[in-house]
Order: structure tokens, then C-alpha cells, then sequence
């Protein structure tokens, strides 16, 4: 079972757990990053890491944000589109599905987006999810 990064890390994208990823399975997005779930061993080595506590094992991940084990499968090329259930993403991120291309493997702790520490106190901040890549 793989870990997945959740609503806390959008517009934080603290890479503390990379920096400790023994097989590189983190991929950057513009506002978040996600965990490959076929590339990730399981190890619990990055959700200690987390300052926003973001990362959780799949079996634990909250209810309320579920959607991102799809999110992080689809943005780092686990699923293609055609499978993963897009029914209870917010309208941003259908929108964005089309067109979004597989997020860039990370392999180093960069530091954090601007203003982070104030976004980190925010909750529900799917709506602020971009589905473009890169840092």
C-alpha cells in the first residue's frame, strides 16, 4: 500500500519527504507535489518529514480527501485518465484533466512556496489545486 499526499501540502509544497525518499517516487507539481503509488515502497521514511502533515498510507488517508489517491495516480503517471474516477473532483481540476501532462520527478528538498507557513494553516484548499507541473 503507498503513501499519498493530501489538501495540506497545496500552495505549501514542503519537500522535507523527498529529501529522505529512498526510491525517488515524489513528482512536483506547480502548487503540490504527489507520490508515485506504484514507484513507492512503502517505507513511512516521508510522513514523519511532513511539517503540514500531509502524507498519509493509503488505508489512513482521510475520508475527506480521498480524491487525492487519484490526484497524486494520475498526476505522476501511474493512471492514465481514462482510469481514474474524476467524478468528485472539483470543476478546476476537470477542467485542467485534458490537458495536464505527468508532473516532473523530484529527487532534492527545494524550499517551500512563498507564504507557505500561512497556507499550511488553511484547510480545504482543493479548489487552489493546479494540475500543472513543474516547481
Amino acid at each position: 500500500m503507498a503513501y499519498v499526499v493530501a489538501d495540506p501540502c497545496v500552495k505549501c509544497k514542503y519537500t522535507d519527504c523527498v529529501a529522505v525518499c529512498p526510491v525517488d517516487c515524489f513528482y512536483e507539481g506547480k502548487n503540490s507535489i504527489a507520490i508515485n503509488p506504484d514507484e513507492c515502497i512503502d517505507c513511512g521514511a516521508c510522513e514523519p518529514e511532513c511539517p503540514t502533515t500531509a502524507i498519509f498510507e493509503e488505508s489512513e488517508l482521510p475520508a475527506k480527501w480521498s480524491v487525492y489517491k487519484d490526484i497524486n495516480a494520475f498526476v505522476s503517471g501511474a493512471k492514465k485518465l481514462a482510469d481514474v474516477d474524476t467524478s468528485a473532483w472539483p470543476a478546476n481540476l476537470k477542467a485542467q484533466a485534458d490537458t495536464a501532462e505527468t508532473w516532473p520527478n523530484i529527487t532534492e528538498q527545494k524550499g517551500s512556496l512563498p507564504g507557505a507557513d500561512d497556507a499550511a494553516k488553511v484547510d480545504n484548499k482543493i479548489g487552489d489545486l493546479t494540475l500543472e507541473g513543474g516547481g
